[in-house]
């Protein structure tokens, strides 16, 4: 079953930082003109210039494209050092297109960078587990206080920086 409250990106930030999630979850979103979200956008358009891009689901989840010959949801990122959070991202568009009736999709994890691809599908255990994934997503952003902040390598390069840190 979808959970309306949960998008793609919203998984993403599940992996990466709670407190990222939180503050997204409350509207307070500083990628729109972050550096990285652009490179990372024009690396999708530039490595599929023949595909349509962002293809926009009705959760408001944004897929890099999909080929629906093959029945693939591509999903493009510039780095792999957040690969545990885009593997979860890529199978929740999977989970979310099975939820709507939408069967046998697959999905590939490019790196166009690195020229690295990673096929994913969503297994029965896969939506088991986004389902405790939705349940611990609701219990975090429905709490009064902003989740401790991180103090990793990355958080120097995020969006959320200033706000965590300033």
């Amino acid at each position: 079953m979808l959970n309306p409250k949960v998008n793609g990106t919203k998984i993403s930030y599940y992996f990466i930082c709670h407190r990222k999630l939180w503050l997204f979850d409350r509207q307070l979103q500083f990628e729109s003109d972050f550096n990285a979200v652009e490179e990372g956008k024009f690396i999708s358009e530039t490595t599929y210039p023949d595909k349509h891009h962002e293809i926009k689901l009705s959760d408001g989840a944004v897929l890099d494209f999909y080929d629906k010959r093959h029945k693939i949801v591509h999903e493009v990122k510039k780095s792999d050092k957040m690969e545990e959070a885009h593997l979860w991202q890529l199978k929740y568009y999977l989970y979310y297109l099975k939820s709507s009736g939408v069967t046998d999709v697959t999905g590939k994890l490019d790196y166009p960078k690195l020229k690295k691809t990673l096929q994913v599908e969503l297994t029965k255990d896969d939506e088991q587990k986004i389902q405790g994934i939705f349940e611990d997503m609701t219990v975090i952003v429905n709490q009064e206080n902003t989740p401790e902040r991180l103090n990793k390598k990355f958080c120097k390069t995020c969006a959320y920086y200033e706000f965590c840190w300033a």
